[in-house]
């Protein structure tokens, strides 16, 4: 399921797959000049051109984050904090022997400061490799290094590391730790994937109280976009991957709803 799912994603991105249409287009209308091609051409044009004049990947995006609220008072205790992967790159980190983040670092900074406000709390790093040829090197490892860097004892943390999608860690991190009744964990991921990861700790049996971060938009809505092509196309792919996500985990019975909230 991962390498199919990052196998299909190569190609449905829509920032790729615009390129893929503008290329397509422009061979068949070279190759034939069949009028068909000028409209993928111009069916591709419009994308990037929209892309870029509105701010559409926000539009997608901010839904996801509004969904699920950061608590507005946190428990005076807690058992544990969860980090979730995907805010370093595993393979560089590996490569150069220092924690390299990326631009989900914020789940990091988010529960090294939590790990300090509770300093006799557990911290669960989950993540695995995100390459589809695993080469040694995952994410628990590298987000571990980092927060030992922050001053985090590493005697707090739990590794998990087999996690290689999000359903993968909620039930690995369970297997891992195996939560009692009335314990307080606190989850920590990006605001934008709360909702997904949210449902999937609670269909493996884990309820967790959501801490987002990383958040993309300021939550208010507008008719103007202020980024530039690239970036609002990478909103585009991350909203779409998100919304598509959480399509094909209700679809596998991966998450407790369709579209998760707290």
């Amino acid at each position: 399921m991962f390498v199919l799912s990052k196998l299909f994603w190569f190609v449905a991105q829509p920032g790729d797959l615009l390129v893929l249409i503008l290329v397509a287009g422009t061979i068949w209308l070279l190759v034939s000049g069949h009028r068909r091609g000028l409209g993928l051409v111009v069916l591709a044009a419009i994308g990037f051109t929209a892309t870029a004049a509105l701010p559409v990947g926000e539009w997608m995006i901010m839904p996801l984050e509004d969904r699920i609220a950061p608590p507005a008072t946190l428990p005076p205790n807690i058992t544990g904090i969860i980090l979730l992967g995907g805010g370093v790159n595993e393979v560089i980190s590996a490569a150069r022997n220092h924690p390299t983040v990326n631009d989900a670092a914020d789940r990091l900074v988010g529960t090294a400061a939590l790990a300090r406000r509770y300093p006799e709390a557990r911290i669960v790093v989950s993540g695995g490799s995100s390459r589809i040829i695993p080469n040694g090197a995952v994410e628990a490892v590298a987000m571990e290094n980092f927060l030992v860097e922050e001053g985090i004892d590493r005697a707090r943390i739990t590794r998990e590391a087999r996690s290689r999608n999000t359903y993968e860690n909620a039930l690995y991190s369970y297997d891992e730790v195996k939560p009692k009744p009335g314990e307080t964990w606190l989850l920590v991921t990006s605001a934008w994937h709360m909702p997904r990861a949210v449902g999937c700790f609670r269909e493996v049996g884990w309820h967790v109280i959501p801490y987002p971060v990383d958040y993309k938009t300021t939550g208010h809505f507008s008719l103007v976009g202020e980024e530039q092509l690239g970036s609002q196309l990478a909103l585009v792919s991350l909203a779409a991957k998100e919304w598509i996500g959480l399509l094909i985990y209700r679809v596998m019975g991966r998450t407790d709803a369709l579209f998760p909230s707290a």
